[in-house]
């Protein structure tokens, strides 16, 4: 059944246009006047995105299921305006082999959302990373605060960039020279996870290397002063940054340094949090939207470069095929907003399993109010629409 979206501003070829959308079979059918579907939605007045691809999230299911599950994670990711994850390998057990993954893609079938994976490695897997197929990239933990999955060993980390099409890093500190020697020295496409302070963004401008930038929106819109008030739930890796850190990173936006926005979206209970051993991480998949569009009417960023960033950007970075973008023959995944609708962001709101956020309390300005996957309607003023499940994603290459 065909769906006509009428009465908003549609953002495409890098602009809004006052047109028309006619989705069907799940893809995007018609941009233009005179178009007639089955079904009117009419969105008085408001934008229509591409909806976002969030490239970092950590939905924690196999292993850890009670801070949250593909079936929640995915709810809050519609409530955001997200349309599709790419979720990453260090479960309970880490997704080191085919079998494992296997058993996340059947999990991830509860997912109301579309959705992909990063595979994971430890140096001794390169025959897995060989003959797995279908995954976004191979995931590189350089960081001690990994434990198991954390790699230093040269020798190892050059046969993973070796076998591997894209790499992920998670690499803060030190380790991201190292990243980008290897990124150089084996001639690899490499991402960098979490960029968060202005030493790293100097390194990168320094070294030049052919590198791609994640930035988190907590290292963009929390401080190293919010710790005071929000305690453990402010703790995150890599730490939250000073007033320097925080202004290289929006000046690295400006300057299209950066390649991707993404939430990086850690649940931990709050029982956790208030451990004598708190985890790091933070919930953050439902808010990345409503705080780039308030950054958007403070006139902080502009709504092309949101789209660049969460939507236009990740579907290149990982090929994701016919994603991305609103165009022609392209996937019906759409996240329509109110950039004008203010509402504060509440612990009881939020659909997270784990029950709180650290922007509690804060007042944004500009919400997303629909969000279409595969051309169905799954997040509709406030509401959840489950009856429909996601697709695992396809790649170009």
């Amino acid at each position: 059944m065909s769906m006509l979206i009428t009465n908003g501003k549609v953002f495409y070829d890098g602009e809004l246009h006052e047109t028309d959308l006619l989705i069907d079979n799940s893809k995007i059918l018609a941009i233009g006047e005179n178009l007639n579907g089955d079904q009117v939605l009419d969105v008085k007045g408001n934008i229509i995105l591409p909806g976002l691809i969030d490239s970092h999230v950590h939905f924690c299911e196999p292993g850890d299921e009670h801070k949250e599950d593909w079936y929640t994670g995915s709810c809050a990711a519609a409530a955001g305006g997200v349309t599709t994850v790419l979720d990453m390998p260090n479960t309970r057990p880490p997704v080191l082999t085919e079998e494992v993954l296997t058993l996340k893609r059947q999990r991830a079938k509860k997912s109301i959302i579309n959705y992909g994976f990063h595979f994971g490695s430890s140096g001794y897997n390169i025959d897995e990373i060989e003959k797995v197929e279908n995954v976004a990239s191979t995931s590189v933990y350089f960081d001690e605060h990994y434990d198991v999955m954390a790699i230093k060993a040269v020798d190892l980390l050059e046969n993973i960039f070796l076998s591997s099409n894209m790499i992920t890093c998670h690499a803060n500190g030190e380790y991201v020279k190292t990243a980008m020697k290897l990124t150089n020295d084996m001639s690899s496409d490499a991402y960098l996870c979490s960029i968060s302070t202005k030493n790293e963004i100097d390194e990168i401008k320094r070294e030049g290397a052919k590198i791609l930038i994640e930035v988190t929106p907590h290292h963009l819109f929390l401080k190293r002063d919010h710790e005071q008030m929000l305690k453990h739930f402010a703790l995150v890796h890599p730490n939250l940054n000073y007033t320097m850190d925080h202004e290289a990173l929006w000046q690295a936006i400006n300057e299209d340094l950066v390649t991707t926005i993404a939430s990086a979206h850690t649940p931990h209970t709050i029982e956790e949090k208030h451990s004598n051993n708190p985890p790091h991480g933070v919930p953050g998949v439902e808010t990345m939207l409503p705080l780039l569009l308030n950054a958007v009417n403070e006139r902080i960023i502009n709504l092309a470069k949101v789209v660049e960033l969460t939507s236009t950007n990740p579907a290149k970075t990982f090929n994701i095929k016919n994603k991305g973008e609103i165009s022609e023959g392209f996937d019906a995944d759409l996240v329509i907003i109110d950039l004008n609708h203010i509402k504060e962001v509440t612990n009881e709101d939020m659909h997270y399993k784990c029950g709180w956020t650290p922007y509690n309390g804060m007042s944004l300005k500009g919400w997303p109010v629909i969000t279409i996957v595969n051309g169905n309607i799954v997040y509709y003023d406030g509401e959840i629409y489950d009856q429909f499940r996601g697709k695992e994603i396809e790649y170009t290459k």
